[in-house]
């Protein structure tokens, strides 16, 4: 494959509802799209990086930065056979997996259409659909996320994710677990504690939840082995997982139980599956997470979780959870068994909404 031209349109879109983490409240996202040229096919990626530094310190703006001035360059008017052999190109950059993830992105799209093939069958996933659950951002009250959590329920998610904080955990969770004591539900703290103030994971692993998620600080693994010896619900690590190296030295020192896979934190789709594999030898459940992303990377998404390893429901969501209009003519939507289809045409299996992007497109860079 030989890459010729590639453009970046830096976008922001207005989300449904403003959602809130331990970290911010957003109304809109932002994220790049890129879109590559390579002997007459046309390849799309998108970088997940967001306006503020909050869960990455990879925003829009340096992601931007870095993929026109080092990542792009190293990679245009090379014959490139593989994704292993775009790693190697711009692994001189350090950091910034969310810029890299993208611009590999453009690969197995281009790469799939020249080989007729979808993202799923280059993976060697095997299922038609995949299972998915809906995070519910923090509310104004323990009652506002009950009937936000009812609507879920409603529609046809059958596990929710909501987001805590310290002062946002307790009353939240038990709200939820005295309306639906049967609910398959999962927390996620976004690094939001210490050690010193896990005391309430005590209370916490008696609610009957499937994990808990990056409850302790993004760069740490030892002292979640720590939290992790003193409870039976299982951590899972998000944030600390930015290698397959680091997934490796997790699962050695027993600081989680279960892995959170974003191809974006991890600096590309390669480096996904490779954790993935590495959970699915050792019996580790893995899932997807989600970025909040557009239809480019909820396609990605739903093609990585068909490989084995993806026991748990990802948190990739239809459409019409985040956005009134997407960047894509593909509408991704919510079957009554809680799963969502995954896309069959060749690469990431879908078609660019050019008038939203136009429509969403703050600045245009062709490199």
């Amino acid at each position: 494959m030989n890459l010729e031209k590639i453009n970046l349109y830096h976008l922001r879109m207005p989300l449904r509802s403003p959602f809130e983490t331990s970290f911010g409240r957003i109304k809109t996202r932002e994220c790049l799209l890129l879109e590559g040229f390579s002997d007459g096919v046309i390849g799309y990626g998108e970088c997940v990086a967001d306006r503020d530094p909050g869960y990455s310190y990879e925003t829009s703006v340096t992601a931007l930065h870095i993929l026109r001035d080092y990542l792009i360059p190293s990679v245009l008017e090379k014959n490139i056979k593989s994704a292993q052999e775009m790693q190697s190109l711009v692994q001189f950059v350090r950091g910034h997996p969310m810029a890299k993830a993208g611009l590999e992105m453009v690969f197995w799209d281009i790469k799939g259409k020249m080989e007729n093939a979808s993202l799923s069958q280059l993976f060697g996933g095997g299922v038609e659909k995949v299972p998915v659950g809906v995070s519910v951002g923090i509310q104004e009250s323990p009652l506002e996320l009950v009937n936000i959590v009812t609507s879920y329920l409603s529609d046809g998610y059958g596990r929710i994710k909501i987001k805590i904080k310290p002062g946002r955990d307790i009353a939240d969770i038990k709200a939820i677990r005295s309306e639906f004591p049967d609910l398959p539900m999962q927390v996620d703290a976004n690094s939001a504690y210490t050690l010193e103030t896990s005391e309430v994971f005590g209370e916490i692993d008696r609610f009957g939840l499937i994990l808990i998620e990056q409850p302790l600080a993004e760069d740490d693994l030892w002292d979640h082995k720590l939290l992790q010896g003193k409870l039976n619900t299982p951590i899972c690590l998000d944030e600390s997982i930015i290698s397959p190296r680091h997934a490796r030295q997790a699962l050695e020192m027993q600081a989680c139980r279960i892995i959170n896979i974003k191809a974006g934190r991890l600096g590309g789709l390669s480096q996904a599956v490779e954790v993935h594999n590495i959970g699915y030898s050792q019996n580790i459940p893995v899932w997807c997470g989600g970025m909040l992303e557009t239809g480019v990377g909820r396609a990605a998404n739903l093609a990585l979780a068909t490989l084995p390893g993806f026991t748990l429901p990802g948190d990739i969501s239809a459409t019409d959870r985040y956005y009134h209009r997407d960047i894509t003519h593909q509408v991704f939507t919510l079957n009554p068994d809680s799963t969502i289809n995954v896309p069959v045409e060749p690469g990431l299996g879908i078609e660019i909404d050019h008038k939203a992007v136009n429509q969403y497109t703050l600045s245009k860079i062709s490199i």
